[in-house]
C-alpha cells in the first residue's frame, strides 16, 4: 500500500522551513500532497493561486508531490483523498502547543487521520513567513529565508522601493 501524507499550511510565502519540511517527508512517503489554505485569522500577502505556484516553482525537483489548494475542514479533505496522516513542522514549544490542539481536533473529525510531527532543522528554528514578510517590507535582504527560485517574486509583492 502507497502511503500518502499531507503537509497543509498557507504558506504565505513558502520559506526554506516550509521546503525543508516538505522535502523530509517526500523522502519518507510515496506521495506527499501539499495542501494550501486560508488561513482565517489571517489576510493573506499572495492568492491561494499564487502560493500554489511559487510552491510548484520550489518544489519542481520533487517527483512525489502534489500541490494542491483546498477550503474547508483537513479533516474532511483528507478523507476525501484517502490521505492517512497530516505532516507538520515544529519549530518551538510554542508550535506544539498550537499543532497539538489541530491533532487532536482533526483526529476528532476524522479518526483514521493521524498527525506526525517533524522538528524543523536548527537552519529554521527561528524563521515563519511573518517574519519574511516584515523583513521584506522593511527592505531587508531575504535571501536566506526562502527559496532563490522564488526570491524575487516574493519581493516584488512584500519589498519596499529603494
Amino acid at each position: 500500500m502507497k502511503t500518502k501524507v499531507i503537509c497543509p499550511g498557507s504558506f504565505d510565502p513558502v520559506t526554506l522551513g516550509h521546503i525543508d519540511i516538505i522535502t523530509r517527508a517526500s523522502k519518507m512517503f510515496d506521495h506527499v500532497v501539499v495542501g494550501v489554505l486560508n488561513n482565517l485569522a489571517k489576510t493573506p500577502s499572495f492568492s491561494t493561486e499564487e502560493r500554489i505556484e511559487l510552491l510548484r516553482e520550489a518544489t519542481r525537483d520533487l517527483d512525489n508531490i502534489e500541490i494542491v489548494g483546498f477550503d474547508g475542514l483537513l479533516a474532511d479533505y483528507t478523507r476525501q483523498r484517502g490521505i492517512t496522516a497530516i505532516v507538520k513542522g515544529l519549530r518551538a514549544v510554542s508550535d506544539f502547543e498550537y499543532e497539538f490542539q489541530q491533532a487532536l481536533i482533526n483526529k476528532k473529525l476524522n479518526s483514521d487521520l493521524e498527525t506526525l510531527f517533524l522538528t524543523c532543522s536548527s537552519d529554521y528554528m527561528y524563521l515563519s513567513s511573518s517574519i519574511v514578510k516584515q523583513v521584506a517590507a522593511l527592505g531587508g535582504d531575504i535571501s536566506s529565508f526562502v527559496p532563490a527560485c522564488v526570491h524575487d517574486r516574493i519581493l516584488e509583492r512584500l519589498g519596499t522601493s529603494k
